[in-house]
């Protein structure tokens, strides 16, 4: 499967070097809804090009779209995609014998409330210790999906292509539409 991937990216970077494609930011996660960066590293990877681009700009929402806002910790951001094997396990958190399973409900996976995500995701981390990662729904559109991807599955990622973000861009110009920034 192909998955995309937003993030401050340095082009001088080798793919899996800080601030590449393939780098899991422990240094910088533990904010996110399945972060627990005292155990593993997580790369934060979707289905579409524009909903990739939608988790990064959205705290942006209404404003006008200007080069500023694709760039983090002086870096432009990147627009990765990124092939994880088919038969990969991806514990699918939008199945609902998966949420029974795991005791959870589509409230619980959605909410904002780290408290509640990150020690979810911790949980089925080490119940399942071959999974590759998490699938659930975005939280601006239900179809699409989100996967968080576990450091263990780093040796399965390969990087099919990785480009810097501009105003321009197909993907930008989806984003910014759902998001209601302006040009």
């Amino acid at each position: 499967m192909i998955l995309h991937r937003c993030f401050a990216w340095s082009e001088r970077a080798r793919p899996t070097e800080p601030d590449g494609p393939l780098w899991f930011p422990r240094i910088h996660q533990g904010d996110g809804r399945h972060d627990n960066p005292d155990v593993y590293g997580c790369l934060y990877v979707t289905d579409r090009e524009a909903s990739a681009v939608v988790e990064q700009l959205a705290r942006f929402r209404g404003q006008r779209l200007i080069p500023e806002l694709l760039v983090r910790r002086g870096l432009t951001l990147g627009l990765a995609s990124i092939e994880l094997p088919d038969r990969a396990q991806v514990i699918d958190l939008d199945d609902p014998a998966v949420l029974s399973a795991h005791d959870l409900r589509p409230s619980l996976v959605a909410t904002r409330q780290r408290d509640l995500t990150q020690p979810q995701a911790l949980g089925i981390y080490r119940q399942h210790r071959f999974a590759a990662g998490l699938r659930w729904w975005s939280v601006y559109e239900a179809l699409w999906a989100n996967v968080t991807v576990f450091e263990r599955a780093s040796r399965r990622l390969t990087l099919a292509a990785v480009r810097r973000l501009s105003l321009d861009d197909p993907a930008v110009l989806e984003a910014a539409a759902v998001l209601g920034l302006t040009p």
